[in-house]
């Protein structure tokens, strides 16, 4: 069994090195900072605390609720709200989490297609399916990649669902929630935003800001522009004293014991990292994705809504028919230390085989990157995908561009002599 030991550490240690020389383009990936990344190791990783802070199960819990007590007030100052919960421990556990306070087997519940960029947990396949709702889909505008609001009116008119879910897994623009509003509000329909790719944006305030636009609920993961670790949060502002109880009891004892209160505390440092530095960070990551979708159209890739200017968030969304497909050009593209995923676009009948990769700036804008290095990347698509050059070249090329860009931003801490990110799991410490 030993053996085995050395085998996991050789085997992270490959993966942390081919990360550290590749450019990280996932949309839903972060980087967590030093001290949010220490905590995670912390004894709180062997701890349990069912409940909320004063009402523990376990005893031992004190520090923990001095933990989660800030974690919560923190949550509430980024967020300007008023009901915060972080106990879930994923994006998709948050949204089980809001489905059990806001829904009832059976019942219908709008929501986007998987092919317009809506998330699994919304599929019948999904949460939505584990909860036993029914989706209504709204109608899309291909084109201009949202929702047709003066169609889904009439949809939301004729079946009228008692909850609306807006958010979407490929985020381009935001959701058309105030132009939504009257129609949610004639048929007696709640409003819920699944944050989870947008949230550092919001925060930052370079995104919408669903609270104030017409959701009563807000779930997010806590790990793609907002950078902290694998969790997730639930939000409202102004919420009735049942529905806040509602929720307390969907995350539990509904769907979590113990809220991986290691990471609960590394959330704490990250959202107190965000409102120190979010808006920053939020800006130049947007400012990124346009810079990467306007460089990689000039280079006469299809480049999804180029006539809206492509992005208003972290993602683009490329057509990759012509270069061979979403399969084949992700996996030429990783090859190539470029690291990308493929996506169902609309039209899209395969999510195995769709037409379409996407792209996010998150990672590359947290290690220090801009909008130069954008077009360095572009110029690297358009050296492995249009011009010929090898597999081995450009991943050269790709870790070259990446070796200058390895330490963490936009936290406390950052540039510390001592510190890279990409620190390599597994070695000795010799």
């Amino acid at each position: 069994m030993a053996a085995a030991v050395g085998r996991v550490r050789t085997i992270v240690r490959r993966h942390s090195e081919r990360f550290e020389r590749s450019i990280p383009l996932i949309a839903s990936e972060n980087l967590l900072s030093p001290y949010a990344k220490e905590l995670l190791i912390s004894d709180l990783h062997s701890r349990y605390a069912e409940g909320l802070p004063g009402e523990r199960y376990y005893e031992g819990n004190e520090q923990v609720d001095e933990v989660e007590t800030l974690c919560l007030e923190l949550a509430r100052r980024l967020f300007r709200c008023s009901f915060a919960d972080v106990r879930p421990t994923s994006g998709t556990v948050a949204n089980l989490a809001v489905l059990k306070a806001l829904t009832e087997p059976g019942e219908l519940v709008g929501t986007s297609r998987l092919a317009d960029g809506a998330h699994i947990s919304s599929a019948a396949f999904g949460a939505f399916g584990l909860r036993g709702v029914k989706p209504v889909y709204y109608a899309w505008d291909a084109e201009r990649m949202t929702i047709d609001v003066p169609r889904t009116r009439e949809i939301l008119r004729a079946v009228r669902p008692k909850t609306c879910l807006f958010g979407l897994s490929l985020f381009l623009f935001p959701m058309p929630i105030d132009e939504l509003r009257p129609t949610l509000e004639e048929i007696g329909a709640r409003g819920w935003y699944d944050a989870a790719h947008v949230l550092g944006l919001i925060a930052g305030g370079e995104f919408q800001d669903p609270l104030r636009e017409g959701c009563s609920v807000v779930s997010a993961s806590t790990h793609k522009t907002l950078p902290g670790p694998q969790h997730g949060i639930l939000l409202g502002d102004g919420l009735p004293p049942e529905l806040a109880q509602k929720l307390q009891s969907g995350a539990f004892p509904g769907v979590t014991s113990n809220h991986h209160l290691h990471a609960m505390a590394a959330l704490a440092v990250s959202l107190a990292e965000h409102l120190e530095f979010g808006r920053d960070y939020a800006h130049r990551t947007v400012e990124n994705a346009r810079a990467l979708a306007g460089a990689l159209h000039a280079k006469g890739f299809d480049v999804v809504a180029a006539d809206l200017g492509f992005t208003r968030s972290h993602t683009i969304a490329v057509r990759v028919e012509r270069e061979g497909g979403g399969e084949a050009v992700a996996r030429r593209l990783a090859d190539a230390g470029i690291i990308s995923n493929k996506n169902l676009l609309p039209g899209d009948k395969s999510p195995k085989h769709p037409g379409g990769i996407r792209l996010g700036t998150p990672e590359v804008t947290r290690v220090g990157m801009g909008p130069k290095e954008m077009e360095r990347i572009a110029g690297l698509f358009d050296d492995l995908l249009h011009r010929g050059r090898t597999t081995a070249e450009v991943a050269a090329a790709a870790a070259e561009l990446k070796r200058g860009f390895t330490t963490v931003r936009y936290c406390f801490g950052a540039g510390e002599a001592a510190y890279r990110y990409y620190d390599l799991v597994g070695r000795d410490p010799s």
